[in-house]
């Protein structure tokens, strides 16, 4: 009876689907995983240049034992001049007067402490030499194990976006086919409820720095429409900085990724356009400025 009652329990826990985690549990995760990646580039460059280091002992070590070999081989010459001469000497004379001697000593000596010398030296490149090799591999095999670490919780960081992604509600107006309604601008700021829900959601996901310009008279395009906005990457005119490119790659692929949710019709970025009817980044015509050429601004256009 006990074994049935435990077998019946048992079986229902497993059944229960586990809790979905809120949006603001996986933006913490999300911004844990962002600190760990920091951590693991920060100890990665450490590493990148302790490894330059090393290779830069191992070159002066060489440089050592280059300098070592020609002093042997000038040992080696004076050997070989102390043998010549000594045969001369010993033609000349049958018995070898004082200087004779003398510099057969001199020579010995000095042939004795430059061989001394080279195999100290050769000694200590070969030290140098095994221990930056060493090093080199330890290095190398650290490094190795950071970037899979790296990649691992990047990996990590786009599962997290995605399903970030995923609690971004759909935005208002689409209907059952998939079309958008038409909406008229509303409110002090001339835009539609769709585009004011873009403009709501790229707050929320993307740390802005510079204005945001939507509404403008014009004779065309959808900005007098209400329907389309600009997401400065830098003050009007100035080419982004590194970073804030990086961030409108961001912003431009996030608004093409989610654009079917959100009512996305097309984003120019860096002279180029992505009209979600026909996916694919196309190069556009030159129109003579920063500006102009949406260097400095990710442009979103509306249904």
């Amino acid at each position: 009876m006990l074994a049935s009652a435990v077998l019946v329990f048992g079986t229902a826990a497993p059944g229960a689907a586990d809790p979905k985690p809120t949006e603001k549990q996986l933006k913490q995760e999300l911004s844990d995983l962002r600190k760990k990646v920091d951590r693991l580039i920060g100890d990665y460059n450490a590493k990148r240049v302790a490894l330059a280091k090393a290779r830069v002992e191992e070159k002066a070590a060489r440089g050592r034992l280059a300098k070592a070999e020609a002093d042997y081989e000038a040992a080696s010459d004076a050997v070989r001049q102390l043998a010549g001469l000594r045969y001369q000497t010993e033609s000349a004379m049958v018995l070898p007067d004082m200087n004779t001697a003398a510099l057969n000593y001199q020579l010995k000596e000095e042939q004795a402490a430059r061989l001394a010398r080279f195999d100290q030296v050769r000694g200590e490149r070969q030290q140098a030499a095994d221990a930056a090799k060493t090093l080199t591999g330890h290095l190398k095999t650290q490094a190795a194990e950071v970037a899979g670490q790296r990649e691992d919780a990047e990996d990590l960081i786009d599962e997290i976006k995605d399903k970030l992604d995923a609690l971004i509600p759909i935005a208002p107006g689409k209907r059952a086919g998939g079309s958008w309604a038409p909406e008229l601008p509303s409110g002090s700021d001339n835009i539609t409820p769709r585009m004011q829900f873009m403009r709501t959601e790229v707050g929320q996901h993307f740390a802005l720095r510079f204005p945001i310009g939507c509404y403008r008279a014009e004779n065309s395009g959808e900005h007098p429409l209400g329907r389309a906005c600009d997401f400065m990457m830098s003050s009007g005119g100035a080419m982004p900085s590194p970073e804030m490119k990086a961030l409108g790659d961001s912003l431009a692929a996030w608004a093409i990724k989610n654009g079917p949710k959100l009512g996305v019709m097309y984003v120019i970025w860096q002279q180029r356009i992505y009209n979600l009817g026909r996916p694919g980044w196309r190069t556009m015509s030159d129109r003579g400025g920063i500006t102009a050429n949406h260097y400095d601004h990710v442009h979103i256009s509306m249904y």
